[in-house]
C-alpha cells in the first residue's frame, strides 16, 4: 500500500506506523486518519508481524487535529461532521483493538486527537521531555471520540480535570496517572521500545492477542458468576490449545517454544 502521510514497514516480525508530517507537527487530517485505519487494520492481519510500533517523525509526536482541516470543518453539515466523526472513531478503533499489539514511541508532545492515539496503544514509552494536553475545551469543543481510550488511561478523575480545565502536564504527571508507561531519555528511547517489542514477540502470539481480549473484557465487570465461568472457561481453553499445549511442553522440556522461531531452533 502507498501512503502520503505516514511511513509504514515491516522488519523482523514488527511493524512500524510512522506519523510522517512533521511539518504540522504530525497534526492529522481526513488522509491521515483514513491512512491510520487502512495501516492498523492491514499490519494486524499479517502473519509475519508479532507488533507494532506507532511512531512519529519531528519533534512532536502529533499536535492533534489539523488547522487546515479544522477550516473545512467549519463549513460541514450536521451529516458531514457526524460521518467525519465516525472516520475518527473507527480510526481509534483499529488501533484499540487491532489484532497485533501496539507499542506508542512518543517522542514528543501529544496533544487532543493525538493524546487519544497515545492512549489506544497497548504500552506507552515516552520521552521525558513530553508534554500532553487535551486542549479541546479551549476552542469550545470536547474530547468526545477520543473519550473511552482517554479515561481507561488517566482514569475518571484525572479525566474530569483534564477534559475541563485543559490543562498541559508534564510526562512525570502522565507517569503518575498511568497514561505513560515509561519515561526515558531521548537517547534511550528507541532502546525501551526495542526491549518492550522484544518481550512481547517472546510469548505465544495466540497468548498475547487472548490476553489483550482479556483485560478488554474484563476492566470494569462486576465480579460475579458470569464473569468467574468466564474466566475458567478462556484458560481451559487456552490450556487445550496448540500454543497452549507447545508452551507447557517447552517449559517442561527446558527448550524454547517454536513460536520463537529461529531462536528455539539454536538452543
Amino acid at each position: 500500500m502507498q501512503y502520503g502521510t505516514l511511513t509504514v514497514g515491516v522488519a523482523n516480525e514488527v511493524g512500524t506506523v510512522v506519523l510522517n508530517r512533521p511539518e504540522v507537527r504530525n497534526a492529522f487530517d481526513e488522509t491521515m486518519i483514513a491512512e491510520l485505519t487502512r495501516a492498523f487494520e492491514a499490519l494486524g492481519a499479517r502473519d509475519d508481524v508479532r507488533a507494532i510500533v506507532l511512531a512519529a517523525n519531528g519533534k512532536a509526536f502529533c499536535a492533534g487535529a489539523d488547522l487546515n482541516w479544522m477550516k473545512r470543518m467549519a463549513g460541514y453539515s450536521d451529516a458531514e461532521n457526524r460521518a467525519d466523526a465516525r472516520r475518527l472513531a473507527r480510526m481509534l478503533d483499529a488501533v484499540y483493538r487491532c489484532a497485533k499489539p501496539v507499542v506508542a514511541r512518543v517522542n514528543g508532545d501529544a496533544y487532543a486527537g493525538g493524546l487519544g492515539l497515545v492512549c489506544a496503544a497497548d504500552v506507552v514509552v515516552a520521552v521525558d521531555t513530553a508534554r500532553f494536553c487535551l486542549s479541546e475545551a479551549r476552542l469550545g469543543l470536547m474530547p468526545a471520540t477520543i473519550a473511552p481510550y482517554v479515561i481507561r488511561a488517566l482514569g475518571e478523575q484525572a479525566s474530569r480535570r483534564y477534559f475541563a480545565t485543559a490543562e498541559t502536564f508534564d510526562c512525570a504527571t502522565a507517569l503518575r496517572l498511568g497514561l505513560v508507561g515509561e519515561a526515558v531519555a531521548a537517547d534511550r528511547l528507541d532502546a525501551a521500545v526495542a526491549r518492550i517489542v522484544g518481550a512481547l514477540r517472546a510469548n505465544g502470539p495466540d497468548a498475547v492477542r487472548e490476553c489483550r481480549a482479556l483485560v478488554r473484557d474484563v476492566a470494569g465487570r462486576t465480579i460475579d458468576e458470569a464473569l468467574i465461568e468466564d474466566t475458567a472457561l478462556r484458560i481451559a481453553r487456552i490450556r487445550a490449545s496448540d500454543e497452549g499445549r507447545e508452551g507447557i511442553a517447552a517449559f517442561l522440556e527446558k527448550r524454547a517454544p517454536r513460536w520463537r522461531g529461529e531462536e528455539a531452533n539454536s538452543r
